[in-house]
């Protein structure tokens, strides 16, 4: 079937495979959401656990991501043209004074993969702008990202700044990056810590089950 050919090259990271696959799928009638639902996110979220498991690394997991967002480029305008329903809305970017972004891109590519809907703040982001991302999209998730011992002060800055607008229980918090703890999530208030991309998905899934 069409879509088990999708899901497979997916999760190999076949790009070219994938991209073939999901235009075939057009020209054979399948809607754009079930290409979606039953080829591409149904493949990440077996890569997802893949990862979880340690079956697969990082690198596997950029390489079949990216084989993904090739296929969602084709359906997307389709999408976006119909009524699509996410399974929920995130904002995610990295602390002021902050530059990384490989972690936090990767995250994004896993919660896209899942069927969310991903508002990226990229990095350097100032705790107001976290706020005010919050009251203009109005997501369930905040994914605030820090890479550097010396930004991870600018998390608890960011928890504080929701808790100062009035916002701090319209959305759940997750925090992560590799100097990050769990001790350190609940020190600072937020509502949980994911270490890595796959466990991140799977805890705002949960949140907002």
């Amino acid at each position: 079937m069409i879509l088990d050919d999708i899901k497979s090259a997916t999760i190999a990271g076949q790009k070219a495979q994938v991209e073939n696959g999901v235009k075939r799928a057009l020209e054979e009638g399948l809607s754009p959401g079930d290409i979606l639902d039953n080829g591409l996110i149904a493949a990440m979220l077996v890569v997802g656990e893949k990862f979880r498991n340690n079956e697969i690394f990082v690198p596997e997991m950029l390489i079949a991501a990216r084989a993904m967002q090739a296929g969602v480029r084709i359906i997307e305008p389709l999408i976006l043209a119909g009524e699509r329903k996410y399974v929920a809305k995130a904002v995610i970017g990295t602390v002021k004074g902050d530059l990384h972004d490989i972690g936090k891109n990767l995250v994004i590519m896993m919660l896209r993969g899942a069927g969310w809907e991903v508002v990226d703040l990229g990095v350097d982001v100032a705790p107001e702008k976290f706020v005010a991302a919050v009251q203009e999209h109005r997501p369930q998730i905040v994914g605030v990202s820090a890479l550097l011992t010396t930004t991870m002060p600018a998390m608890k800055a960011t928890v504080e700044a929701f808790v100062r607008a009035g916002l701090r229980e319209n959305v759940k918090i997750i925090v992560g990056g590799a100097p990050v703890s769990r001790e350190f999530a609940t020190e600072i208030g937020a509502d949980a810590y994911a270490g890595d991309a796959g466990s991140a998905v799977e805890i705002a899934g949960g949140l907002v089950a």
